[in-house]
């Protein structure tokens, strides 16, 4: 596959070594890579706003100016494709991970097996990207991306669709249409499947997602959907 991986730290040993690390991982599994090295975030920005084309962003958190949260949000107001993985030494930031739906945390220092893995797991997001759903709709069939779907509520006979580019409506029932999902997708509520990379809270009577909608998420099901959620994180 050919990638393309920002780093952006301001320690420049770290970015060396993440660098280093990222193209052993490239050359073994024959990936064709691209590496940039960022000292902040409003360098990384200039390089962003000109091509939005970054596939896997290595991502420090505490660094001067922006810091790396506040540079993810920015990313995600319209890039959901992404792979965003915070590489920190902090653990109190871990919860905001949750907020601008981060692949991993990793902790410094990180070693080549725990970096390896996550970016193995990037490179199956970016390729299930790819995956679709064919939905029949009032205005035709439209194609509608995996990855793209927030969740999904069941409504009579029909259900909805809810994505990062609208609601689309299609008659099916919501077991048959789950058929059709993945494990990245739990059923939290009779009506309800949502989509764990895009649960920002959870609660024992709701889920609120990146977007700040809110759904019901059924009692007897919130310690099976928080380890689901654990699980993929």
């Amino acid at each position: 596959m050919k990638l393309k991986i920002a780093i952006c730290d301001d320690d420049n040993a770290q970015r060396k070594y993440l660098s280093d690390l990222a193209d052993a991982w490239a050359k073994r599994n024959r990936h064709l890579v691209r590496i940039k090295q960022y000292a902040d975030a409003k360098s990384f920005l200039f390089d962003y706003s000109e091509e939005k084309d970054f596939d896997i962003l290595l991502l420090d958190i505490e660094m001067p100016g922006m810091n790396g949260i506040d540079l993810a949000r920015s990313i995600r107001h319209d890039n959901t494709m992404v792979q965003i993985v915070f590489i920190t030494g902090y653990y109190e930031y871990f919860s905001d991970g949750f907020d601008v739906s981060a692949l991993h945390y990793l902790l410094k220092p990180t070693d080549e097996e725990k970096l390896h893995a996550v970016l193995n797991r990037a490179v199956e997001n970016l390729a299930y990207r790819q995956r679709s759903v064919l939905l029949n709709t009032s205005d035709g069939d439209i194609k509608v991306s995996l990855a793209d779907i927030l969740y999904i509520e069941s409504e009579n006979v029909y259900v909805l669709i809810h994505t990062a580019h609208g609601v689309y409506r299609t008659r099916a029932t919501l077991g048959s249409f789950s058929k059709q999902l993945d494990e990245t997708f739990f059923k939290v509520h009779r009506s309800f499947i949502a989509g764990l990379k895009y649960i920002k809270k959870i609660t024992r009577t709701e889920l609120t997602m990146v977007n700040d909608e809110v759904i019901p998420i059924s009692r007897k099901l919130y310690n099976d959907v928080h380890a689901a959620l654990i699980k993929y994180l």
